[in-house]
């Protein structure tokens, strides 16, 4: 008779334990997320990507109840800070927001990958899709791509261009405008945005190809003078700005950036992610802030939309890559 009782208090106990103490409870369930997340930015503070990381935290911790810190780890167009992705565990705690020419271009253009994107990551949501900005300091007088064109014709190997690393977007779209052109301009690879930015302010390089939204201030400042955008559109906070494409050179294709997660994630904590990031992508707020720093609406692609998006791009980037002969030696 007195096994029964002694059991019995013991399970009154337990749930009583458990009653004072909902963390422990919401442990037991086995429910995501339990503890602070981690996003990884391929890029330093101030970058394009860590705009719309930190603006994606701030809603996304909101969502999930717990802290989403952003590390930026940046470096090698994004191989650093993607590789430390690839090899994090697969329980959903570790994310990255990652520019596409960090995922699609890297993996033709450097000699040894220390991770492969198809297998080591999986896609989550497609944050962005937008183009890159050719920008110039006041003083070099250039206003167009015509511009450069000419002066780059007039002083051969004279003019260098800044990226934020070799392999990036704007490297591979300036190899492809002195490839057209027959230009021969120096290439001076920055590690991220905005050390590239500092130095186009301060006329330490003329001319560079930055990400779409940080130089806007600049730009409606005049500090800097925007030449012309890759992508298939203008950007709406740069309306008169017109593309590359319109002004003669043909190049529509656009970047986007993404969430990923490590490969192996659970599925249902990749769903839970793609939908409250899409949620918090639809809000009027977070439209209103994209097209502040010159970004159409975004697109809301299920997971495997955008899985589909991401291999898809990473052919055409990478046959790109190949025709303009990039390689990180």
């Amino acid at each position: 008779m007195n096994e029964p009782i002694c059991n019995r208090r013991h399970l009154l106990t337990a749930a009583a334990l458990l009653s004072l103490h909902p963390a422990m409870a919401h442990a037991q369930s086995g429910a995501w997320p339990q503890r602070p997340l981690k996003l990884v930015v391929p890029g330093p503070p101030g970058a394009g990507s860590d705009i719309f990381a930190r603006l994606l935290a701030v809603n996304l911790q909101e969502a999930l109840g717990q802290p989403v810190v952003v590390d930026n780890r940046a470096g090698a167009n994004g191989l650093i800070g993607n590789e430390a992705v690839a090899r994090a565990a697969a329980d959903g705690y570790t994310l990255l927001l990652s520019p596409s020419s960090a995922i699609a271009i890297n993996p033709v253009i450097q000699p040894r990958m220390p991770y492969d994107a198809r297998k080591d990551l999986q896609p989550v949501a497609q944050v962005g899709s937008a183009g890159v900005l050719l920008v110039a300091h006041p003083a070099t007088g250039l206003r167009s791509l015509a511009d450069l064109v000419r002066a780059a014709r007039a002083q051969p190997d004279r003019i260098a261009y800044g990226s934020w690393g070799s392999g990036s977007t704007g490297h591979l779209v300036m190899e492809g405008i002195k490839a057209e052109y027959g230009l021969v301009m120096p290439h001076v690879p920055y590690k991220g945005v905005s050390p590239l930015v500092a130095d186009l302010l301060a006329n330490t390089i003329g001319v560079g190809f930055v990400d779409i939204a940080s130089p806007v201030p600049h730009i409606r400042a005049g500090k800097l003078v925007a030449l012309g955008c890759t992508g298939s559109a203008r950007g709406p906070a740069l309306p008169e700005l017109p593309t590359l494409t319109e002004q003669g050179y043909r190049f529509d294709v656009d970047g986007w950036y993404g969430v990923f997660v490590p490969a192996g994630t659970p599925p249902a904590v990749v769903q839970r992610l793609n939908r409250e990031i899409n949620r918090i992508l639809a809000t009027p707020e977070v439209v209103q802030k994209f097209a502040a720093q010159n970004m159409p609406r975004p697109p809301l692609k299920s997971a495997e939309e955008f899985s589909a998006t991401v291999w898809r791009d990473m052919d055409s980037w990478q046959a790109l890559a190949r025709t303009a002969r990039l390689r990180v030696e």
